[in-house]
């Protein structure tokens, strides 16, 4: 450094002897801590925030690992498409952990809730597809590969058909299992070019379990009619997952020849497997030339024998009836429901407890209602359940399954008296069966729910007055709209309205809702502005104000049990959504699932419960953001219900069996480690007594 001259130095002595008196330049403040970073971040990611593009920055270039890759798991839960620049700079980080976490935040971009542009999606396909091509770590290699699969572009197809190869090669699994979820998101056609003998490499017994359940889950997603004999030669595996998808391929390109293998699978041990058995032989069963005898039917008609064992308090066999009941059977079935509902009425006289009598009436409802849908009237459901079915339940029901009447219209004017219905179920099936079928004659009713104070049922009716383009309705669905602030909820159905009866109209308060904080009200706005202009419309992140609700934190090794008349079933909560499942802990400790029911059982797929209302419409109050985990749906993880981005509230599901098309897309928060034998028990209408808060010992 250059000496001063000595006049300057002596003068900077004397300036140096005051310096007290001298005003001191801005001090920098102290570095945070890594940890303080990190709470930063999660504030960040709960309001939706960027922090004036410093979460940005922690992304791309924090000094500590751990912040970076807690910086791209916020990024990956906000899913902004703003942020893809920073999310590919992480896939080519020098440090493992990070190039994973970017990898799980470019899956996460790749299945938004609003899709993203196609420049993105061909920026975010060339980037995963060059890290994919140069990645040398196991693990982050499989989350590339899974994320290219919830891409479900072209060029990510062709990546992932490469890496079927060798069966029993190191990414044969994943790319399998990846490719299944892109036909799942993108339809079969977009996994039609993949070679069948390089699948049915997959499923052969001498390889892992695991590879032979990837590679049934992706025969059964391609839908292709050319893979009858690899599905039924599938059926006799090892693994009950394995055979499970394959029964479930079977019936969605099989025929009624391929009944003998399916026939043999009901009845089991296991449950879902049977379950999905039965499925196939329904969809089967539609595929019979009418007058003929029809296989499918007559396999099904022998299982009658298994209503004796759900009154024994083995209720999962009756999982093999409500799947069929779910599916529904052509008219030439019908004496397969009578014969099982002679059946429920006989075992209903000797069932062991209360328990095995509602599950026999809920499942003479279900068969019951079934058959109503095969005539498209109201009728069966008015004596089914041996009278302990609420009228509410088997109504409702009955009018939801008339919905669906495949026949030719006959009307729905005898849903109308229902629209006043003490029930607001009631009403909101009723206005389910005017949405297909509407009559004139529901618009005057329909007009007066739109006002009512039930938001559900108001947005049913809106959206039912849409269908029926009823113009005079526009007053009371403009007021509907004007809710829509303050009861996000209420957006879908009110949008729709809108469109229909306003046309470019409505353009105007759509673009207002494009602003809304409620990320789903953004979505709903976007996706019916592109449906009314034509043009794309996206909608821009929005941080939520400060007084959101923000659930308590669950603390590491926080559990769940709820207490069921069939059993007791334990959660262990994951601290990677430490809200999510304080969510259910704070309702938990208030009492909120008391008396409430799983009001949603598919067998082989989920149960589902915490619906106050009991419809799978309601909630407690108020929405809780996303936080997507590193955990996949496998048998007994326990998710959160969502309409949209951010919709949770009080509504979770287990899952029956491997479910890897939700994963990422649904928060995964935790897992049953006790009691799994009850969730596979679980009856639509099964109560929970109470959920108690403990902590598992270490």
């Amino acid at each position: 450094m250059a000496r001063l001259p000595a006049a300057v130095s002596a003068g900077f002595l004397l300036v140096s002897a005051c310096v007290r008196s001298v005003p001191t330049p801005d001090v920098p403040p102290p570095q945070e801590s890594p940890a303080q970073l990190i709470e930063r971040i999660q504030d960040w990611e709960d309001r939706r925030s960027l922090g004036d593009g410093e979460l940005v920055r922690l992304a791309t270039s924090a000094r500590d690992w751990a912040v970076r890759v807690r910086a791209l798991r916020a990024l990956a839960r906000i899913q902004d498409v703003a942020t893809l620049e920073a999310v590919l700079v992480g896939l080519t980080a020098p440090r493992n952990a990070v190039r994973e976490e970017a990898a799980f935040a470019a899956g996460e971009l790749a299945q938004s809730w609003e899709p993203l542009p196609e420049e993105a999606r061909t920026a975010l396909t060339e980037a995963l597809v060059r890290a994919e091509a140069s990645e040398a770590y196991a693990r982050v290699h499989d989350t590339l590969l899974e994320s290219l699969g919830k891409l479900a572009t072209p060029g990510a197809v062709e990546v992932l058909t490469a890496r079927l190869s060798p069966a029993n090669g190191p990414w044969s699994e994943a790319a399998a299992t990846a490719l299944g979820v892109a036909a799942r998101k993108a339809g079969p056609a977009a996994v039609a070019n993949v070679p069948l003998e390089t699948i049915r490499a997959l499923l052969d017994p001498r390889l892992r379990s695991e590879v032979n359940v990837a590679g049934a889950y992706l025969l059964a997603a391609s839908k292709r009619l050319d893979a009858v004999e690899a599905l039924g030669s599938c059926l006799a595996n090892a693994h009950p997952d394995a055979r499970a998808l394959c029964a479930k391929g079977l019936g969605d390109v099989g025929s009624p020849r391929d009944t003998t293998s399916l026939h043999l699978m009901l009845g089991g041990p296991e449950f879902r497997v049977s379950a999905e058995a039965a499925r196939a032989l329904a969809k089967l069963a539609a595929k019979c030339e009418a007058g003929a005898p029809c296989a499918p039917l007559i396999a099904l008609e022998s299982r009658v024998p298994l209503a004796k064992q759900v009154a024994e308090g083995r209720a999962a066999q009756g999982h093999l009836f409500l799947a069929v009941a779910q599916q529904g059977l052509p008219l030439q079935g019908r004496p397969v429901f009578v014969s099982w509902r002679k059946a429920f009425a006989e075992a209903d006289r000797s069932a062991a407890t209360e328990e095995a009598h509602a599950d026999l009436a809920w499942l003479d409802c279900r068969i019951a209602a079934a058959m109503d849908r095969q005539q498209g009237t109201l009728d069966q459901v008015r004596e089914c359940g041996f009278g302990r079915v609420p009228e509410a339940r088997w109504l409702a029901l009955g009018l939801h399954e008339v919905a669906q009447f495949k026949g030719q219209p006959t009307g729905a004017a005898f849903a109308v008296p229902y629209l006043n219905h003490v029930s607001p179920i009631v009403r909101g099936a009723a206005l389910d069966a005017l949405s297909e079928r509407p009559v004139p004659e529901a618009m005057a009713p329909i007009r007066a729910l739109i006002g009512g104070g039930d938001a559900v049922v108001a947005g049913l009716a809106a959206a039912a007055a849409g269908k029926l383009k009823d113009a005079e309705a526009l007053p009371a669905l403009e007021a509907l709209a004007d809710r829509v602030p303050k009861e996000p909820d209420l957006a879908e159905a009110v949008a729709g309205a809108l469109v229909a009866l306003q046309g470019k109209a409505a353009e105007p308060r759509l673009r207002e809702w494009l602003k809304h904080p409620h990320a789903n009200v953004r979505r709903v706005a976007a996706e019916s502005l592109t449906s009314l202009t034509g043009a794309p419309v996206r909608s821009a992140r929005v941080e939520l104000p400060p007084e959101t609700y923000r659930p308590p934190a669950a603390p590491p090794g926080t559990t769940l049990t709820l207490r069921t008349r069939k059993g007791d079933i334990t959660v262990l909560l994951d601290p990677d959504a430490p809200l999510t499942g304080g969510n259910l802990m704070a309702l938990a400790k208030q009492g909120y699932f008391r008396g409430i029911t799983f009001h949603r059982v598919v067998p082989d797929f989920v149960a589902q419960g915490g619906d106050p209302r009991g419809d799978g419409e309601g909630g407690p109050g108020y929405s809780i953001r996303c936080e997507m985990t590193r955990r996949r749906y496998a048998r007994g993880t326990v998710g959160m219900a969502l309409s949209g981005k951010d919709t949770g509230g009080s509504q979770f599901f287990f899952t029956h069996s491997p479910q890897p098309h939700l994963d990422g897309r649904y928060t995964a928060f935790g897992e049953v480690i006790q009691g799994m034998d009850v969730v596979d028990a679980l009856m639509e209408g099964t109560v929970i007594d109470d959920v108690i808060v403990g902590t598992r010992a270490p």
